[in-house]
């Protein structure tokens, strides 16, 4: 009712060890790198840097992240068996205007003595990130937020997921059907899926999250905030003939309005 954010004033650090935090700060840079390297291979890259450590501590620690081989993300092959899942809709499909398709996500964000997790929505079309939340646990609550507030702003034709448990869950689902949204899930075992959204990822974790040091769960909040601020009206991209996502956005929206007035004026 305060409007402040639970995580804010409940968060209390995660006590691991100096250790376990620079093992996972490796897996996760490891991952962002190479999302589709499973426990095996992490152990090949963690002891090419000197890091010997075993598979089944690997495992565990990226259990703990909620990442996984193949499937970026968090628990993204652990789907509840009882959830329905969806078939991917957009192979072959190009989208063609703003809100016709659009992906969610979830990834891991380091502080300097424990993690938090970001869960986004983008538009495939202009690469604008409609919503976002952040907390530090994966409950359900914070990506409810964000699809809520991602469809206060719009609502797309297709919207795009993975197929963890976040995204097969009834209360999520049912958010998407009662607006006649299409729904897509990534398929199993492919990492290209939902390639916009792990370049969203990687940019965030090369530009802001790695070059800094956050402290506090309010820190990161804060510099995240200014960072999907800078992403969305200021930061080019080539992609975009250099131009941001919020005038990619706009400039189709007015076309489209345009075009709207002059065959209601015929």
């Amino acid at each position: 009712m305060a409007g402040v954010s639970r995580s804010s004033l409940y968060y209390q650090p995660v006590a691991v060890s100096e250790d376990e935090l620079f093992l996972r700060r490796r897996i996760d840079e490891i991952y962002t790198k190479h999302s589709f390297y499973g426990s095996r291979k992490m152990v090949i890259e963690l002891r090419r840097d000197g890091i010997l450590v075993g598979r089944k501590r690997v495992q565990t620690a990226m259990r703990e992240m909620g990442i996984e081989g193949i499937h970026p993300g968090p628990n993204l092959s652990k789907r509840a068996l009882q959830h329905r899942i969806y078939p991917y809709l957009l192979r072959n499909v190009v989208p063609h205007s703003p809100h016709h398709v659009w992906g969610i996500d979830i990834t891991y964000i380091r502080l300097q003595k424990g993690w938090m997790y970001l869960v986004a929505t983008i538009d495939w079309y202009s690469r604008y990130v409609v919503s976002w939340e952040l907390d530090h646990t994966l409950e359900m609550p914070f990506v409810l937020d964000c699809v809520d507030r991602a469809l206060e702003f719009a609502i797309p034709s297709i919207w795009n997921s993975d197929q963890g448990s976040h995204f097969t869950s009834p209360s999520y689902l049912e958010r998407l059907k009662t607006r006649d949204i299409q729904i897509s899930m990534d398929g199993k075992g492919r990492a290209l899926d939902n390639i916009f959204t792990e370049r969203l990822w990687r940019s965030i974790k090369y530009e802001e999250v790695y070059l800094n040091e956050y402290a506090s769960p309010r820190e990161a909040r804060e510099r995240i905030t200014a960072w999907f601020q800078f992403y969305n009206t200021e930061r080019p991209h080539q992609s975009l003939d250099y131009r941001t996502p919020w005038e990619v956005l706009n400039k189709q929206i007015l076309l489209e309005k345009r075009n709207q007035n002059l065959s209601s004026q015929r």
